[in-house]
């Protein structure tokens, strides 16, 4: 950790107080006009496009995976065996292409477009890439196995009986799935919500890719600044930037955990 996380960080956090260089390096002395350009209107609506993405892309994982987890935890061993496969699948084949192959189906001409506009449901002009909403399809789908596995193993550890006591007691369904079940398995719900909102802030494939030029994230100007502009120290800022955005929900369930445990 030492080796390999806290010395680059510290060592990106130290550029971001250096000026550039025109060549493409880093200046002489030291500077703060690199933090403080951070605060441009340029990147303020990128940061809070980013959090807001990332947030939305958390609450639709959480929303989706907490059925598909409870009814894994409920369902036989050979149909738990074979959805857990289903949802690991995925990680068989390369982000990339998985990436390209969405960008292929939202295509204009691809099958997508075609299938919608046949049943009526768009128009001929309708546009299902290159914009916020194609990323945020791309984004839950890639997240969501993150939000349904610690989901599931929370789950499988839940007892059931509870369920049957709290209806026995004149309980409604949703109301001892949303009294009983949740604060069961709210371990999950902290681990899901902390992994997938981390790794949503640091996307910028998906956004490249299947987004348009409005539907930026930080990881983007991150990756402009750094290799298109060769400004270390300001691609350094906003490094510094998205680690802190990613520092703060790992710091507050490390509290909640310690202050569980006391």
């Amino acid at each position: 950790m030492i080796a390999f996380f806290a010395l680059p960080c510290l060592i990106s956090l130290t550029l971001a107080f250096r000026a550039s260089d025109l060549r493409g390096g880093v200046g002489d002395g030291w500077t703060l006009e690199t933090v403080k350009s951070l605060a441009d209107p340029i990147y303020v609506p990128v940061l809070m496009r980013t959090v807001g993405i990332s947030f939305i892309t958390t609450m639709v994982c959480l929303m989706l995976s907490l059925p598909m987890a409870w009814h894994m935890a409920r369902c036989s061993v050979n149909w738990r065996n074979a959805l857990l496969l289903l949802i690991i699948l995925p990680f068989l084949t390369n982000f990339i292409i998985r990436i390209f192959a969405w960008r292929s189906l939202l295509h204009p001409d691809g099958p997508l477009k075609h299938l919608l506009v046949w049943l009526n449901l768009i128009s001929e002009d309708a546009l299902l890439l290159n914009n916020i909403g194609a990323v945020m399809l791309v984004m839950i789908y890639t997240q969501l196995p993150f939000a349904i596995l610690p989901l599931y193993a929370a789950a499988e550890k839940f007892d059931f009986h509870l369920m049957d006591a709290a209806r026995d007691l004149g309980a409604t369904g949703w109301s001892a799935f949303r009294k009983v079940f949740l604060p069961g398995v709210r371990q999950g719900i902290i681990s899901a919500s902390v992994i997938v909102f981390v790794s949503s802030l640091g996307q910028y494939v998906i956004p490249q890719f299947v987004g348009g030029t409005m539907d930026e994230m930080i990881g983007n100007k991150i990756v402009q600044r750094a290799f298109t502009d060769r400004n270390l120290p300001l691609a350094s800022a906003l490094s510094g930037a998205l680690l802190i955005m990613v520092m703060i929900p790992v710091l507050m369930m490390t509290w909640r955990e310690r202050r569980a445990r006391a």
